[in-house]
């Protein structure tokens, strides 16, 4: 790959450019930057996961109204992080003269050795946590969609946990990438048209009489959650080279990229919550799961058969999601490459094995792991981290490509909200 780099003068400021998508046409070298489409795509399309599943248990106690406000504000805080992560990529591929740059090796450019270790902890406990969750909760589903056809559901819940794993780990394992991308496009096309049609139907089950329920002081246990939900920043440095450092493009795609996945959240929690009312909550320390009520006909017959299907397709892509990246985490640090399905079992046990075994074990653990993988994991990884390492990168440099306005305050207000809400965490076990 050819990387030529250009300085020019815009608006008096000096600019660097890191044009890395060079083809040779004949005697001729054509530049082809990357689609700010398609950009804003990966951002909206990374985003829209199963984290969506767990919204309407966890903002059903604090009502509509106050979970949308926190919604938006959880929906700025994770903005800010995406373009303070950009900022970096962009100052570090500058800097080191490369075409692109992984988010764990910025890291480590930048905070170094201690830090890309932290942030390598943070991104194996995400990925293993968010595991576990989606394969019990895709088993439960299987279990709770077995009486469409006919079956009477009393097998135990580590059933449905180790046939949701064995099917599309085995998928994943024997398959070739070819089909696998095929399958998973097939599998995001269901998802789409699901929410769509349940959004459609959902409307008419809606009574707003549970639009004026508001209880503010519910709304803390709902933060982890829709952090997990809203988290797309391991991709921000992948827009980063796709846009070659252009600062107006990738903090476009961000903004733009993230906010549909809002718009989609806050329509899924106001039908959801609009069809389910708050009195059906009882008891203490337990999680209320109304997409549950709905699976089961509490809606009616065809709404419950749409949320079974987005649900359960929705975990599956964002399962084949994160064991790919749990499987290259373990091939860059294990060097291995090789693709024989005999060669690559240890490393499918490796990423596999724990989450099943831990599911079987407790396959009521969905709202748990979702809760520490977002307290913890997202915490550092999308809030401490960005922030310490552009606070460092701002010392360093005197004439940094900045993203975010505010200076230190803002870099000190996103370390203190995430520094909080681990401590709350700690705090409250």
């Amino acid at each position: 790959m050819t990387t030529i780099k250009t300085t020019f003068q815009a608006h008096q400021q000096e600019v660097t450019r890191l044009f890395s998508h060079l083809q040779v046409d004949g005697n001729k070298l054509t530049h082809q930057p990357g689609s700010l489409l398609g950009s804003t795509a990966l951002v909206a399309g990374t985003t829209v996961g199963a984290g969506i599943l767990a919204l309407p248990a966890v903002t059903l106690p604090s009502g509509v109204i106050p979970s949308t406000v926190l919604l938006i504000a959880v929906w700025l805080y994770a903005l800010v992080s995406g373009l303070l992560i950009a900022e970096v990529s962009i100052n570090t591929m500058r800097l080191a003269g490369r075409p692109s740059v992984g988010l764990l090796a910025m890291i480590e450019n930048t905070l170094g050795l201690v830090g890309a270790r932290i942030a390598g902890a943070a991104y194996l406990f995400l990925h293993y946590t968010l595991l576990v969750a989606y394969v019990t909760q895709g088993g439960e589903i299987l279990l709770s969609a077995s009486h469409l056809w006919g079956m009477q559901n009393s097998l135990p819940g580590w059933v449905g946990t180790t046939v949701f794993t064995l099917l599309f780990g085995s998928i994943m394992y024997l398959a070739r990438e070819k089909f696998i991308e095929k399958l998973n496009n097939l599998l995001v096309g269901i998802v789409l048209a699901s929410f769509l049609g349940l959004l459609l139907l959902g409307v008419t089950q809606v009574k707003g009489v549970h639009f004026l329920f508001q209880n503010w002081s519910a709304l803390g246990t709902a933060i982890p959650v829709m952090l997990v939900a809203l988290f797309y920043h391991n991709i921000v440095p992948v827009v980063v080279t796709q846009l070659e450092g252009d600062s107006r493009k990738v903090k476009q795609s961000i903004i733009i990229g993230s906010a549909i996945p809002l718009m989609m959240f806050l329509a899924w929690n106001a039908v959801i919550l609009g069809s389910v009312s708050p009195d059906m909550i009882n008891g203490e320390g337990t999680v209320f799961d109304p997409l549950q009520v709905l699976r089961t006909g509490g809606g009616g017959e065809w709404l419950g058969v749409l949320v079974s299907i987005f649900s359960e397709f929705a975990i599956a892509t964002s399962f084949i999601g994160f064991v790919y990246g749990l499987l290259d985490f373990f091939k860059d640090i294990s060097a291995n490459t090789q693709t024989e399905p005999a060669s690559r079992l240890p490393l499918y046990s490796l990423v596999l094995l724990p989450p099943i075994g831990l599911g079987a074990i407790n396959p009521s653990i969905f709202f748990t792991a979702l809760d520490f993988a977002g307290t913890y994991s997202i915490s550092i990884l999308g809030g401490i981290i960005p922030a310490l390492a552009t606070w460092k990168q701002r010392q360093q440099l005197q004439h940094s490509n900045q993203l975010v306005p505010g200076g230190k305050l803002t870099l000190i207000v996103m370390i203190g909200i995430a520094s909080g809400i681990i401590l709350k965490q700690i705090l409250s076990v």
